[in-house]
């Protein structure tokens, strides 16, 4: 047999050669930096035989990063051999402990246990330090495969891997792993040796979960771990879940007193608090700003809709599985609205149309119900009710690209004043073979052209993705990364050729005839639920002025002085006549509490004023930002007035 190396050249090797027989081939010290290997683009250990003509490269102690998955899944062997360390210490035989699986994730991995006694997340330092102890003892990994007769006999008191192993297909080849006593069921890769393991890991936290993900079947008790390449990967990945808790939208959602989700109301269904419902009415100004300048017309649709609707769209055929029930009314049924689109297919067929007056563009914010699992929902991020800035352009063929390229800016304006400047774009295609797109061949073709034209135009870097399309269309969607470094779906266009088609939308061409129009589904924001939840974490709470619930907080040196009060209503007045959002602490605290709370409260603003500041109508200032707080003394309150009224409209 033979492979190929990265450089071209080709290796000779036996028939059953393995990655390390390459590395050898090539000479002693690679064979002894060697790690892992990739074989045809794929991860593989130095153990597993290649297959022949195969495309290889080498990954060494010098980019053991590449490697990750690999040293990830290595550690989680050697974690569960340091769990059967610690409970033989307790006196535990090897079979009282029983094992579910135990896959690499990203960052780290996890393995679940069935345990004589529960661990405790306090014996966690002591099982890491197990750990290091048999990294440091050098065990060479083995590999050998097995039947499945010798693979039972190997683990007659595990009914977990004896499940596993059964349900295995005959014609699979089965192999086990083995470092020192410790030997498991497993397809690989590994490491070659314990002592070329990274010491940057950690064990997070221990929790249940449901052997093979059914709730039928008993619970084991998982045990998560990270690991890194080098320590300072694994310190800024710690920093950053540190920093991610503090960011928490649900934590700062309560501290802030935007929003609530009450179980008398519903799992899913978020009280905006009147702190949030400023929020949320900041963004849909700013977006109705936006749209007035774009030519778009405002629209109300209700919550609920004929049944028919949602089948003659294809919402209810193609959504199932995260659509309600429907209800009968009056011998009819209806559903929670899904989605916007159905109702804004007959606003526009509500009267004849003319080429003259195309484009029609439809905007809504509304909302719109999905049934999500219980496990899935999450503060704001995930929710059963929430509010689309939906719109939808009805336009001529001739009209697509522009309309489109329009929506485009829009969308990027949108993020770039939220500071979200990190974005990748990917266009969603139909995939192969899949029958759940609708529509001819002819329409899908012209609408994909039309958005990979449009991007390419503005010069765009963007990915296709084949099967991300929507049912009736392809997609532009805005993949925004935030201050820590997570991805977020955010806004999308779509080009939809098929709706109206569905719906027979037409609109009398300058020829006399019906031609149908095509619509552009967009949302900039996406959902306004989610679209704040990123937000605030991506904030921090500390939102720009504009944004912020409570913008200013006057402070009097001393609430028994009627002059410093009477000059602090005197200014909240003023501000709030400009359309200020102002208070005055006139709290019994002493003036340090009261900074200390507006600080907690992450108000922007602090007005400090005694009866200095009142002889001289002036303030002392206290402004956050992002890169700390700023203090002015002897402000002139007239100047910082117009500085405040600025900053408010330029929304900076």
């Amino acid at each position: 047999m033979h492979v190929t190396l990265p450089d071209g050249k080709q290796l000779d090797l036996l028939q059953g050669a393995t990655a390390l027989d390459a590395a050898q081939a090539i000479g002693p010290r690679l064979a002894q930096d060697a790690l892992a290997a990739t074989a045809n683009g794929e991860l593989v250990d130095l153990l597993s035989p290649l297959p022949d003509g195969a495309q290889i490269t080498l990954i060494t102690k010098k980019n053991p990063q590449d490697a990750a998955p690999v040293f990830r899944h290595s550690l989680g062997h050697v974690m569960s051999q340091a769990v059967g360390e610690f409970y033989k210490a307790k006196g535990y035989g090897p079979d009282s402990i029983k094992r579910g699986v135990g896959p690499a994730i990203e960052n780290g991995w996890y393995q679940d246990f069935d345990l004589p006694e529960p661990l405790r997340e306090e014996d966690l330092p002591e099982i890491e330090k197990i750990m290091r102890e048999i990294i440091g003892r050098g065990l060479d990994f083995s590999r050998r495969e097995v039947s499945k007769a010798d693979a039972l006999a190997q683990f007659p008191h595990d009914p977990y891997k004896a499940e596993l192993i059964r349900d295995l297909p005959d014609t699979e080849a089965l192999t086990l792993y083995q470092q020192g006593d410790y030997v498991d069921l497993c397809r690989g890769p590994h490491y070659p040796n314990t002592g070329k393991l990274p010491q940057a890991f950690k064990l997070m936290s221990t929790s249940g979960a449901y052997w093979r993900g059914n709730e039928k079947n008993p619970i084991l008790q998982r045990v998560y771990g990270v690991a890194f390449a080098t320590q300072k990967e694994l310190d800024e990945y710690l920093h950053q879940l540190e920093e991610a808790k503090r960011r928490d939208h649900r934590k700062l959602g309560k501290e802030l007193e935007l929003f609530t989700i009450d179980p008398l109301v519903g799992k899913g269904l978020p009280l905006w608090l009147p702190n949030g419902t400023i929020l949320r009415e900041e963004l849909t100004n700013f977006m109705k700003e936006q749209q007035f300048k774009r030519g778009y017309q405002p629209v109300v649709t209700p919550n609920i809709g004929n049944l028919e609707l949602y089948k003659t769209s294809g919402h209810y055929q193609n959504y199932s599985d995260s659509n309600f029930s429907p209800i009968t009314v009056d011998e009819e049924e209806y559903m929670l609205k899904p989605m916007n689109c159905p109702h804004h297919m007959r606003i526009y067929a509500s009267r004849p149309r003319s080429y003259r007056e195309l484009p029609v563009r439809l905007a809504e914010f509304g909302t719109v119900y999905r049934y999500e699992q219980s496990g899935e929902l999450n503060g704001l991020t995930r929710v059963r009710g929430f509010t689309q800035d939906d719109a939808h352009i009805f336009a001529r063929p001739d009209q697509i690209k522009q309309e489109f390229l329009s929506v485009l800016d829009l969308t990027v304006l949108v993020l770039k004043t939220f500071g979200m400047n990190d974005v990748r774009f990917r266009v969603g295609v139909r995939e192969a073979g899949n029958d759940k797109y609708v529509g001819e061949d002819a329409y899908w073709e012209m609408a994909e052209r039309q958005i990979i034209e449009a991007v390419e135009e503005v010069g765009l870097p963007y990915s296709i993705e084949a099967g991300d399309a929507a049912f009736y269309g392809p997609k532009l969607d805005f993949v925004v990364k935030d201050v820590l470094g997570r991805e977020w779906q955010l806004g999308t266009i779509q080009v939809d050729p098929n709706l109206p088609e569905r719906f027979d939308l037409t609109y009398t061409g300058e020829d006399g005839q019906d031609h149908r129009p095509i619509v552009i589904h967009r949302a900039p924001f996406g959902s306004l639920e989610r679209f704040t939840g990123i937000l605030i974490e991506h904030y921090a709470g500390d939102f720009p002025l504009w944004l912020a619930p409570r913008q200013i907080m006057i402070i009097p040196i001393s609430d028994d002085d009627e002059i410093q009060m009477n000059y602090a209503e005197e200014l909240r007045s003023e501000l709030h006549a400009q359309g200020l959002r102002v208070e005055i602490d006139d709290s019994k605290n002493r003036m340090q509490a009261k900074i200390r709370d507006a600080e907690l409260h992450k108000i922007p603003v602090m007005l400090i004023v005694g009866k200095q500041e009142a002889a001289g109508r002036e303030v002392s200032v206290r402004m956050r930002s992002p890169e700390g707080t700023k203090e002015r003394k002897g402000v002139k309150f007239d100047d910082l007035k117009a500085e405040l009224i600025e900053r408010r409209n330029s929304r900076s």
